[in-house]
């Protein structure tokens, strides 16, 4: 059994830990509601380009763009795992990269060659340590991106897109439902689905108030061309945002459950100091007694 000291050196160690995760607790929660903030105010503003978009494409008809092409046999997959540069966030960063691997493995499966864009210093790490193809990688604002950094990131993509490098991408981040819930989530980034502006322009047409007769200027095929990159950049922005709030979330929850687990190890270690502390009062105890009954005898 432990000595008292020891238990008490235990209980002063975990204590001051408990004060770490608390404080990094408060230090979450606080960047979590900016964090929201920008993502909800981001939400409408991407779904918004899209319903832009597909109004533009229905008015421009069948147009050849490079963001659009359909590869007819897809050989090279570009996967895009958003992660965070930090740890201590339960396992924000792992269900990311897991599902990033279970999507390659699908993808050579298939016979698909694949290549990587990583966002996040965890990301980077783990795939480096596993020597995995990675074309271009960016650290340093997964708490608090920044739309230049979209912008970065759907050029690089982009022009591997339209070069031929890549033949399709996917972006792979943690989508923010609340505090306690972060959903992990897999986007077709390139090539824009045709699929996906059908269902957009259909649910604009649906929409009260809407009036569907524009005039153009330039034409529609122009402000296509121009519109698509920004979508591509708008998308990878809300993609970052999303992981940012989910990022705090995560950390927030994982903080708060070691704070509570430290404080039940303080419980149970303190009861075992104060048993063991009875144990040393009551061999003292009997220990006098026998030494005045060898003295009396």
């Amino acid at each position: 059994m432990a000595s008292t000291q020891d238990l008490k050196r235990r209980v002063r160690s975990i204590t001051n830990t408990r004060k770490v995760t608390k404080a990094m607790e408060l230090v979450a929660s606080a960047r979590l509601r900016r964090s929201q903030s920008r993502i909800e105010s981001m939400r409408p503003y991407a779904d918004r380009m899209l319903e832009l978009m597909a109004g533009v494409s229905q008015a421009a008809g069948a147009v050849r763009l490079p963001l659009l092409e359909q590869r007819e046999s897809v050989r090279k997959v570009a996967i895009v795992p958003v992660s965070a540069d930090r740890g201590l966030a339960g396992g924000f960063n792992a269900q990311v990269i897991r599902r990033s691997l279970a999507l390659q493995r699908e993808a050579v499966g298939a016979g698909q060659e694949v290549v990587w864009f990583s966002t996040g210093r965890k990301a980077a790490s783990t795939l480096r340590f596993r020597r995995l193809n990675v074309i271009q990688s960016w650290t340093g604002f997964s708490e608090r991106p920044a739309y230049r950094d979209a912008q970065a990131l759907a050029h690089a993509i982009s022009e591997a897109f339209v070069n031929g490098e890549v033949d399709r991408v996917v972006v792979v981040y943690n989508a923010f439902v609340s505090a306690l819930t972060q959903k992990v989530t897999v986007r077709e980034l390139l090539p824009i689905s045709q699929e996906l502006l059908k269902q957009a322009g259909e649910a604009e047409e649906d929409a009260p108030g809407h009036t569907p007769d524009f005039i153009y200027e330039p034409e529609p095929q122009e402000i296509l061309a121009r519109l698509l990159p920004v979508y591509v950049e708008t998308e990878l922005y809300r993609a970052l945002l999303e992981s940012a709030a989910s990022e705090q979330g995560a950390r927030m929850t994982a903080m708060r459950n070691a704070s509570k687990a430290a404080g039940e190890l303080i419980d149970s270690l303190t009861l075992a100091m104060n048993r063991a502390r009875q144990a040393e009062i009551t061999q003292e105890i009997l220990e006098v007694v026998a030494g005045a009954d060898a003295l009396s005898g």
